[in-house]
């Protein structure tokens, strides 16, 4: 089917090319779609500064930017979790008239909503008569029941009431919509697409919403190796009981390596715990909190260590994964979420989460295998790099995206043809 002349809707609450995660998820995919396609975008007005900006620098005369905001007397309300989800299902309500006076001007072909990405929240497209992609979205995923004995009272209520908003999301008429309406969904991992396919979706394709610009990859190959004084591991995110770090330190100290680091980098509420773990395990004098650091320290961190370790529990992405394989670091995951997308048997080591003894076991063994063996640590970060060049470079993903948008259009045009007498 030709491409050429199609046009589409996207919605991209979140959209921001001076910012990372979702933000600069959604202005990334975006720009894609738009660098082939004329392109209306719906984002808040918050972003648009940066996306001024950034199309002085780089024109791309097929996007045309709406934004919409919602009374100052109701940001007011915008204010934790809980007001900006409010704040987000109210903004997504009321661009419905946005899109249907669009509809008025223009003969749409596709509409996509690309963030928020989560698949349990509510678009304002699953009420457009085009065929809509949804997606890429997340949010499928669960820490395992045997894990949550480690958490304290705070994580376990965490995990009750994520599960508990989940469920009744789910069975929210807007999104049951939303499952109807779509003609494919984009899923970020396994678990997500089981749920889309749950409520009622009847197409779901895995799509990663990661990416690398070329400038940004290449920085990334530029690193140096680790210096070889001494053997070190690195974890690196938000201390949080759901990233699994209390596992990656009890694997340290099974680990037959003695002559080896691991560096900590990051701060959150789990601070305490971990230290304390460490105390009990041993680790005083090999384990070290390096807190929040800039960018450019956060890089050269990474440059200085030998292999990443990244044993979350339910992370749709798992963006600190792709920069070590970048970077040209082996990665040790558990078989969960984003990670169990990103990494292979090539590119690293990732274990079952059947129990925490279990996996804290194979963590180990994965540890010692790679401390053992630099040609391994050699070969596993030069499959993570050729991975991310071949998968989650932007432009491919935007050669991914219209490969999609051709099979819906297809299926489209199928559909509308007179069946034989």
């Amino acid at each position: 089917m030709d491409l050429r002349d199609i046009h589409i809707c996207i919605s991209a609450y979140a959209c921001d090319p001076t910012a990372g995660s979702e933000p600069g998820i959604g202005w990334n995919l975006v720009r894609e779609v738009a660098r082939r396609h004329r392109v209306w975008a719906i984002t808040r007005r918050k972003n648009e500064r940066a996306i001024a900006a950034e199309l002085q620098r780089a024109p791309l005369p097929k996007l045309q930017m709406i934004y919409f905001d919602l009374p100052p007397s109701l940001r007011v309300w915008k204010k934790g979790q809980l007001g900006i989800d409010v704040y987000y299902r109210l903004w997504q309500r009321l661009t419905r008239r946005l899109i249907d006076d669009l509809r008025r001007d223009v003969h749409l072909d596709l509409t996509q909503h690309v963030t928020f990405g989560r698949y349990w929240a509510p678009t304002s497209l699953a009420y457009v008569s085009t065929p809509f992609v949804w997606g890429p979205v997340g949010g499928g995923e669960s820490a395992p029941a045997a894990f949550r004995r480690d958490f304290d009272r705070r994580g376990r209520t965490y995990e009750f009431v994520r599960d508990c908003a989940r469920r009744c999301s789910e069975s929210a008429p807007s999104v049951r919509r939303a499952a109807r309406h779509t003609a494919l969904g984009l899923a970020v991992t396994e678990e997500t697409r089981a749920r889309l396919f749950a409520i009622g979706t009847k197409r779901v394709e895995l799509f990663s919403a990661m990416g690398f610009d070329r400038g940004a990859y290449d920085a990334f190959c530029r690193m140096p190796p680790s210096d070889g004084a001494a053997l070190r591991f690195i974890s690196m995110g938000r201390l949080l009981h759901w990233k699994g770090f209390h596992l990656g330190l009890k694997a340290f100290a099974q680990a037959a390596i003695p002559q080896s680091e691991y560096w900590i980098v990051g701060d959150g509420p789990e601070r305490a715990n971990l230290s304390d773990l460490v105390r009990r395990l041993g680790l005083l004098e090999r384990v070290r909190f390096m807190g929040v650091q800039p960018r450019a320290q956060v890089l050269e961190m990474l440059a200085a260590c030998d292999v990443l370790v990244h044993p979350s529990l339910h992370d749709s992405g798992g963006w600190v994964c792709l920069e070590a394989m970048a970077a040209g670091k082996p990665v040790l995951c558990l078989d969960l979420g984003g990670p169990a997308e990103m990494v292979t048997d090539q590119t690293g080591v990732k274990v079952a989460a059947n129990t925490p003894e279990q996996a804290v076991a194979d963590l180990a063994r994965a540890m010692t295998t790679l401390g053992r063996d630099r040609d391994l640590r050699y070969a596993m970060g030069e499959a993570g790099r050729a991975r991310v060049r071949a998968g989650y470079m932007w432009e491919n993903k935007g050669d991914q995206l219209d490969a999609f948008y051709a099979s819906v259009l297809q299926g489209r045009a199928a559909q509308s043809r007179p069946h034989p007498a």
